[in-house]
């Protein structure tokens, strides 16, 4: 491996003072990767879309030749989704048109669309990838088969799904709640459950890809798995460039596991840090992006790495997100945060905690410096305008159940007490206990009912109360009442990322078995508002929206086996009513 010292001379950039405008500029030389209007096919044979048996007869070709990274969808609207594959290299040709069809059936014998995108320079550009934008042309709640055709060779079939019409009553949405997939630290058996769950939507929050190919994500107790090597082309340790980058989504893309739950069903996807570098911020005196990365102080180099990292997301997910290179700043031009609506049932809302963010809080070892009294005051997880946007869109839904997919833990979390009470999560809400208060006091004076946050990046299962205020000096003083409830959280566990337990070498064995309930039980014991919590298992989780209640089902799946026979089991499964915040356990009705 080159040594990341970042001495070496050519690629060395000039250090000092940044402008805001760097990332501007750097995005907009990307020429990004927005999704593509596909074109009508004609009757010349250049333009055929049906797929022709004989290529792969003759030339022993199939799908996994073609597109190696097979397909997937997301982007969902009412009449819409955005498609993706990705040609391989030594299959692509110049001037050779990709064909894309839609059908009723996955027979694909009634398809419903059909077209073509005949300008490979574009398809070449972007690392082979290609986004197709079918908004307008499906029809309301409604599931689709789609696959790609490139000279002659089909691809696998995808089946995707549209949002249901926004004046329309669904009686339930059912989604697979996803994060946290180190490809280095476990196999994905997870997604082979998900591939065949019976759930409407993905939602991922973030952690899509790690940017280490060495153990920078490891602990004590992590092990090693075979044919989950990685070694990035620039040669580092960590990501470097938009090669760098590239590389990691391609071969995270190339699992067969993640590639069949993509395959299956339509991804609603956010970002978290490791999409970037590991804590990613913006730093207000640089007007730059930093965070853990052997050249995170450099504001140059940080910059144009940030802006390698949106490229490549943009290329490999499947995402609507909207991009205006005339707005003034990056806030104006780049919004990842959106909302999406389920008729009249869920408002489902993505925020981006990430680019506007001021720098992360060292784990602080006593309760004595924690609390809003204690940050200096506009210290923003958000930034202003998506806060407000973010209120608003909470404080205004009409929907039964408003839901806000958030990428960090956003209640407290305390272990130990007094003097040597921890507050461990640098990345969740903690350090930013003042812009927390203004949106739950928001939420609280609403009256908003059936509020609902899902979050991930802990690695853990969590089922907790979001209330106005928490006992202890989180919120100010000694003394403090548990607040008034406002709403439920629930957290995903990692598909195969470092959780506590691992961290400490506690996942086997006899530690497991003394462990695991001594830290399921400690945790709620320091924090009365959370109900549950579970640091020793992997996987995944389900949840589910009625006219009745809000039901979350975690399943562990063992990362070990790289087998779609892995073993999986529930961990914990608990049930709100509609109209009712309360946290019913009802693991036992799920485990029979």
């Amino acid at each position: 491996m080159v040594a990341d010292d970042g001495v070496d001379g050519r690629d060395e950039p000039a250090r000092g003072p940044n402008d805001h405008s760097e990332l501007l500029s750097e995005l907009d030389s990307h020429d990004l990767a927005v999704a593509t209007d596909p074109e009508a096919p004609s009757d010349d044979a250049v333009f055929r879309v049906e797929p022709d048996p004989a290529v792969e007869r003759d030339a022993g070709t199939d799908a996994a030749d073609v597109f190696p990274q097979s397909v997937a969808s997301g982007g969902p609207t009412p009449e819409g989704v955005i498609l993706w594959t990705r040609i391989a290299p030594d299959a692509f040709r110049d001037g050779e048109p990709l064909g894309v069809q839609v059908a009723h059936d996955e027979a694909m014998d009634h398809v419903c669309f059909e077209g073509v995108v005949t300008d490979t320079d574009r398809i070449r550009a972007h690392d082979y990838t290609i986004k197709i934008d079918l908004d307008g042309r499906l029809d309301p709640d409604g599931e689709y088969w789609y696959r790609f055709v490139y000279r002659g060779v089909a691809s696998r079939i995808g089946r995707c799904r549209t949002l249901p019409a926004p004046d329309s009553s669904p009686d339930s949405l059912r989604i697979a709640l996803l994060a946290c997939q180190n490809y280095l630290n476990g196999y994905y058996p997870a997604y082979h459950y998900v591939a065949e769950a019976d759930v409407d939507f993905l939602v991922h929050v973030g952690d899509f890809v790690y940017e280490s190919d060495a153990g920078d994500f490891k602990g004590l107790g992590s092990y090693d798995y075979p044919g989950r090597e990685k070694s990035l082309p620039s040669g580092r340790d960590r990501v470097w460039n938009l090669d760098d980058y590239r590389y990691l989504y391609r071969l995270y893309r190339s699992d067969r596991f993640l590639q069949e739950a993509l395959e299956s069903h339509t991804l609603v996807a956010g970002w978290d840090d490791h999409e970037m570098v590991n804590d990613v911020y913006w730093d207000r005196l640089t007007d730059a992006p930093a965070g853990d990365h052997p050249r995170g102080d450099d504001p140059q180099f940080m910059t144009e790495l940030i802006a390698d990292a949106m490229h490549a997301w943009w290329e490999f997910m499947p995402a609507r997100v909207e991009y205006d290179p005339n707005g003034e700043s990056l806030q104006d031009r780049f919004r990842l945060w959106r909302d999406f609506a389920f008729g009249d049932l869920v408002t489902l809302i993505m925020t981006d905690e990430r680019l506007f963010r001021d720098p992360p809080r060292e784990a602080i070892p006593t309760v004595d410096n924690v609390g809003p009294q204690y940050e200096p005051p506009g210290r923003t997880m958000l930034g202003a305008d998506q806060r407000e946007w973010l209120v608003d869109t909470i404080t205004n839904s009409t929907a039964t159940w408003t839901v806000w997919a958030d990428e960090v833990l956003t209640v407290p979390l305390r272990i130990g007490s007094g003097p040597l009470s921890l507050y461990p999560v640098q990345g969740g809400w903690d350090g930013y206990t003042r812009e927390r208060m203004r949106i739950t006091e928001a939420v609280a004076e609403a009256g908003v009912e059936n509020f609902v946050t899902l979050t991930g990046d802990m690695h853990s299962y969590v089922a907790a109360y979001q209330q106005t205020s928490y006992p202890g000096r989180v919120t100010g003083g000694e003394g403090v009442a548990q607040g008034d409830r406002i709403g439920v959280e629930f957290m995903t566990p990692a598909i195969t990322s470092l959780n506590v337990a691992e961290a400490l070498h506690l996942t086997r064995g006899r530690r497991k078995r003394i462990s695991e309930p001594l830290l399921s039980w400690l945790v709620p014991l320091m924090n009365p508002h959370i109900e549950f919590f579970d640091g020793h298992n992997w996987g995944y989780s389900v949840v589910e929206f009625t006219r009745d209640d809000c039901t979350y089902v975690g399943y562990a799946v063992d990362k070990t086996v790289d087998s779609p026979d892995a073993d999986r089991e529930v961990v914990v499964a608990y049930r709100v009513p509609e109209g009712v915040v309360q946290l019913e356990d009802v693991t036992d009705a799920y485990r029979t």
